[in-house]
């Protein structure tokens, strides 16, 4: 038996464009409710939000059993929290701040068992096997991984051709805010020359025939980045869409409206 189908990786490599969500509550009970909504793929957040190997381990359970495609964004590129991360099952990680070529071959090769890298091998202990019921997973896993690079800097904008390159990486997101911050624009990802930068990322990526990936709360950015090629489109996150519904609900009421 083989390590289970990624089919968000093959579905993305195919070309089609998915519609997904940022997931920031650390929370499975929440995990689970989203994974009802209709959305393609699903993203933990463990850099920003309150998340650590167990809240993660827990949401991918709930979603897995949804249904729902599974993302994990990890907080920096740590070797060991790569291994960890696929240990509990995650097949599609997204690592931040990927600045060079070098840099996203290391990222690669922590994903990998050796020959092609130096994951460690504990696959009895993991989820990702079935805790040792897919009898394959050792020789099956690494054809499941799909690798994103973010790119959110002008070092890594410098370096998205050389990044490209690497067969290892699948896509490449584009982080808006952490780009518009390093451009001199930070709380503003709509400026001129930062859209541009975005948008002439995600066509450099499609035209190199990888996954283009971005995050909007903006329809019309968002809308620019799908022309642009992006077919990895994150459109919300819990977080937001909670708050903006409870302090909308609150205010219908308290106006007497």
């Amino acid at each position: 038996m083989p390590a289970p189908q990624n089919t968000l990786k093959h579905r993305l490599q195919a070309g089609e464009t998915l519609i997904g969500c940022w997931l920031g509550m650390a929370e499975p009970y929440l995990a689970e409710i989203s994974a009802t909504a209709g959305f393609d793929w699903l993203l933990i957040d463990g850099e920003h939000a309150p998340n650590d190997i167990r809240s993660m381990a827990a949401q991918l359970a709930v979603l897995e059993a949804g249904g729902a495609s599974t993302v994990v964004r990890l907080p920096d590129d740590d070797p060991a929290k790569i291994k960890q991360a696929l240990d509990i099952g995650a097949q599609t990680l997204l690592i931040p701040m990927v600045e060079s070529a070098e840099q996203a071959e290391q990222i690669y090769r922590a994903t990998r068992y050796p020959p092609l890298g130096f994951r460690g091998v504990g696959s009895a202990l993991a989820r990702a096997s079935k805790f040792a019921a897919i009898p394959d997973y050792l020789t099956t896993a690494d054809d499941q991984i799909c690798l994103l690079a973010q790119v959110e800097s002008r070092a890594g904008l410098e370096a998205l051709d050389a990044i490209l390159a690497i067969d290892g990486v699948d896509g490449v997101f584009i982080g808006p805010s952490d780009l518009a911050a390093d451009m001199g624009h930070i709380g503003k990802p709509s400026e001129p020359a930062v859209k541009d930068a975005v948008l002439d990322a995600l066509r450099r990526i499609r035209a190199a025939g990888k996954i283009a990936g971005v995050l909007s709360l903006d329809p019309a950015y968002i809308a620019d980045c799908r022309t642009a090629g992006a077919n990895f489109l994150g459109v919300g996150i819990d977080i937001t869409l909670f708050a903006g519904a409870m302090r909308a609900h609150a205010k219908k009421f308290k106006s007497g409206v």
